[in-house]
């Protein structure tokens, strides 16, 4: 059994997937605080559904393209199993995740995406370093940035780290606190092989649209 806060379809908004339409199972609970989130709503509430229930609700939008999303949805031991059975059945699946609980026994067929969290978000001693050993290129590295503290702060680890030679990494501005625009020269200024990426949702439909 999972709680679920929801599950719609949609346009994908972030990572290498944006505009592609998805299919969005929004599990119940984080155990983080992130200053710019904007799913509070689901840290709690939401419905108690069994795997096979899931599964068919899923099934009845026909997707090719699935994400699992929180809250934090590794918070729930049995999202393990939620996400192997999406694998078997043949949909291409990624998996949102704050970064602050261990991704290794992720099924290997999910699309991994590691929030690397940073001073300004309020979590930043979160981080669970060692998922960084875990990642493959089949996988991606998202920093949300909030000023340019935050941009320096992520710079140094992408460069500490080598992070260009995981997987694919994502800037984001959080949104209403960094102009994208200023983002962009930072990054064209320092020559930074990342991906600048705003969120489509929001841009579509506005400050209201979930995560």
């Amino acid at each position: 059994m999972l709680r679920i806060s929801e599950i719609f379809f949609s346009l994908q908004g972030e990572t290498s997937r944006m505009g592609l339409p998805t299919v969005f199972v929004r599990l119940t609970g984080c155990p983080l605080r992130c200053g710019y989130c904007d799913t509070s709503y689901a840290f709690s509430g939401g419905k108690s559904m069994d795997i096979s229930t899931i599964i068919s609700e899923v099934a009845s939008f026909s997707p090719r393209f699935v994400t699992v999303t929180g809250g934090e949805p590794l918070a729930q031991a049995d999202c393990l199993i939620l996400l192997t059975a999406l694998c078997d059945r043949g949909y291409s699946v990624s998996l949102e995740t704050s970064g602050a609980l261990d991704v290794s026994q992720v099924d290997p067929r999910v699309s991994r995406i590691l929030d690397i969290k940073t001073p300004g978000s309020g979590e930043v001693e979160k981080n669970y370093w060692d998922n960084l050993v875990c990642l493959t290129s089949h996988d991606e590295i998202k920093f949300v940035l909030c000023d340019q503290a935050d941009y320096g702060w992520a710079r140094q680890k992408f460069l500490e780290l080598k992070l260009d030679t995981i997987c694919p990494v994502l800037f984001s501005p959080a949104y209403n606190q960094l102009a994208p625009a200023e983002l962009a020269g930072w990054i064209l200024r320092d020559r930074l092989p990342v991906r600048l990426q705003l969120q489509l949702h929001k841009l579509l439909w506005g400050e209201c649209a979930g995560k």
